[in-house]
């Protein structure tokens, strides 16, 4: 039975929304494993001098979580 649990992230990129997107993706990456997918919360934008500066998604990115060692030997037995 696979277990799955949710995280809210945000991330911000000077390009776009989809880099925004894509760079918190591959930053949750670097930290949590088996990554199913993400949820785009909300996009906002950070305004200076009447230009936009940052794109910023709020995620909920959900991944599968791993049994531990013991139990996972134990069932492959």
């Amino acid at each position: 039975m696979a277990v799955a649990k949710i995280i809210e992230i945000i991330s911000g990129s000077k390009k776009s929304f989809d880099d925004a997107m894509k760079q918190g993706i591959a930053r949750v990456n670097d930290s949590v494993s088996e990554v199913t997918g993400a949820w785009i919360k909300d996009q906002r934008v950070t305004v200076s001098k009447g230009k936009v500066v940052e794109y910023r998604v709020v995620m909920k990115v959900t991944f599968i979580v791993k049994a531990p060692a013991k139990k996972a030997a134990a069932k492959k037995k």
